[in-house]
């Protein structure tokens, strides 16, 4: 399975509102529950008005389109980066999961996961 190396910093953070810019980046995660309204974007593009942040992430993706009938994808790079000690902040589109990790902790990660047999672009 081949994974890849996304170019930037990200931050995840709580926000009041979402701002519609947002979705014309390259990447914007939102996530909405009856409790809160949290967002993963690049560093650069977090609202002013964010009510929490957690900067200093990185992130890479599965590559490929995933079939919803997959099983087990997420699940053995989630266990061999814990294995390693790196922690990490997942989430999904449509067609693929991306997996944030402390930005000191990227060629690690890449490290521990090619030694696992994914190809890492």
């Amino acid at each position: 399975m081949k994974l890849k190396r996304i170019d930037g910093q990200f931050t995840v953070c709580q926000v009041p509102a979402l701002d519609p810019a947002l979705l014309s980046d390259p990447y914007c995660f939102i996530g909405k529950t009856d409790e809160e309204l949290s967002l993963v974007c690049l560093s650069d593009r977090v609202p002013t008005d964010a009510q929490a942040r957690e900067d200093g992430w990185r992130a890479f993706r599965i590559e490929g389109v995933l079939d919803f009938s997959l099983v087990g994808i997420l699940a053995p790079i989630a266990g061999a980066l814990a294995q390693a000690g790196i922690g990490i902040f997942a989430v999904s589109t449509f067609n693929t999961d991306y997996v944030l990790v402390k930005a000191g902790q990227l060629d690690h990660a890449m490290d521990v996961l090619e030694g696992k047999g994914y190809i890492v672009e």
